[in-house]
């Protein structure tokens, strides 16, 4: 394990006064946080120190240093200082068995002592993250992460998507750590395949802001997908078309069948694996072609429908359109020319004809026109209207 950052938390302050002709010596000691592995330093403050015996005991009563000598034959511990200001002893590659009180004495006529409290914190390893069983397409996934050892016990948090998922969380006591675990539910389509779940765990024997993640893939299974994709739009006799079959599906289908509606392939195609290959294309190879693949969940098919054309009769049609547009135009325009002859012919005979008016209907009485002006000597007068 690296070695982590010492942490160092001032909780009490102990002191000591020693009597006799050692009267006004004090000792000061403060109480000490570290994670394991890493470093703690463990000191002793001398006040007003006339030279007496230091002797400083780890948690089981053993003599570490004997004023400025090593007593104990452990190379993790090493005398940093031994001033007769301060005795400062260093503590490399912390372990939970570390953990306890460590003991600064001072000798006079009467014999006291202080103690240092070391805690060993025991920061959570990157969390074990598994999957219950297979995530399917339309169901629920169950995901479980585990933290077998922490100190304090590790608070687990489950994130997908940066948003953070709900979990249930446990914790059991083995010894000084705890194993922690969390699970987590949720519904699943075909497209979380490829997503990514977050396990987060932290504890204080962590350094500010950090934590332990583990990253878990999604693995949905869905039924499969297929789709056709031809080499080029226009296809004309001669021509090579290729077609591929795009498919998907997890697991991924492995087998692409290739047919022609309830026809047999042309001899010359070649279909291998996702790729159906047409050379030498004639109106002959006309027809629906299809894919088709599956996997345990689904079957796929897809369909493309060959039309070859011919450039001879494409160009023959072409031709021919001309002359049957120039046909319709003359065709329009004699029928027009006979419309408007009729119409002249039958406004150059309409005539609306004679009347009377009342002023003239005494010339009923009258055979010819000139006397009837003669003899109108009563007023009647004749009109005529005539139409050219």
């Amino acid at each position: 394990m690296g070695r982590a950052r010492r942490f160092q938390w001032p909780l009490l302050l102990l002191w000591a006064a020693a009597a006799g002709p050692g009267a006004g010596q004090e000792v000061q000691t403060e109480n000490v946080t570290v994670a394991e592995g890493g470093v703690a330093e463990i000191t002793c403050r001398l006040h007003q120190y006339d030279g007496s015996i230091v002797v400083i005991q780890n948690p089981a009563r053993q003599t570490l240093f004997f004023n400025g000598t090593r007593a104990l034959k452990d190379e993790r511990f090493q005398l940093e200082e031994f001033s007769p200001r301060r005795v400062r002893i260093r503590l490399s590659d912390a372990r939970l068995e570390d953990e306890g009180g460590y003991f600064c004495q001072l000798y006079t006529e009467d014999t006291h002592h202080q103690i240092a409290t070391l805690t060993v914190l025991v920061a959570p390893e990157n969390p074990v993250v598994e999957v219950r069983e297979q995530a399917v397409e339309g169901g629920e996934v169950e995901l479980s992460c585990l933290v077998p050892r922490s100190r304090p016990a590790a608070t687990l948090r489950w994130y997908r998507d940066r948003k953070e998922l709900k979990g249930v969380s446990s914790a059991q006591e083995n010894g000084k750590v705890w194993s922690v675990a969390s699970t987590v539910r949720f519904r699943v389509d075909r497209k979380d395949d490829g997503g990514i779940v977050i396990c987060e765990a932290q504890n204080q024997a962590l350094p500010s802001g950090h934590s332990k993640q583990t990253q878990y893939v999604l693995d949905v299974q869905y039924s499969p997908t297929a789709r056709i994709h031809a080499s080029q739009a226009v296809v004309r006799e001669g021509d090579t078309l290729v077609l591929t079959c795009a498919v998907t599906g997890n697991p991924r289908p492995n087998q692409i069948r290739w047919n022609r509606g309830n026809e047999s392939l042309p001899e010359r195609a070649e279909a291998v694996g996702e790729t159906l290959t047409l050379p030498g294309l004639v109106s002959a190879d006309n027809g629906t072609y299809t894919c088709e693949t599956s996997n345990k969940h689904g079957h796929a098919r897809a369909l493309y429908v060959l039309v070859v054309y011919d450039p001879g009769a494409v160009v023959e049609a072409q031709t021919s359109v001309p002359y049957a547009i120039v046909g319709g135009i003359l065709a329009l325009l004699v029928f027009l020319i006979i419309c408007v002859l009729v119409g002249m012919v039958w406004c150059s005979v309409r005539q609306k004809g004679s009347y009377l008016t009342h002023e003239a209907s005494g010339l009923d009485e009258q055979g010819e026109a000139r006397e009837a002006f003669l003899n109108g000597s009563d007023g009647h007068k004749r009109k005529e209207e005539f139409f050219i």
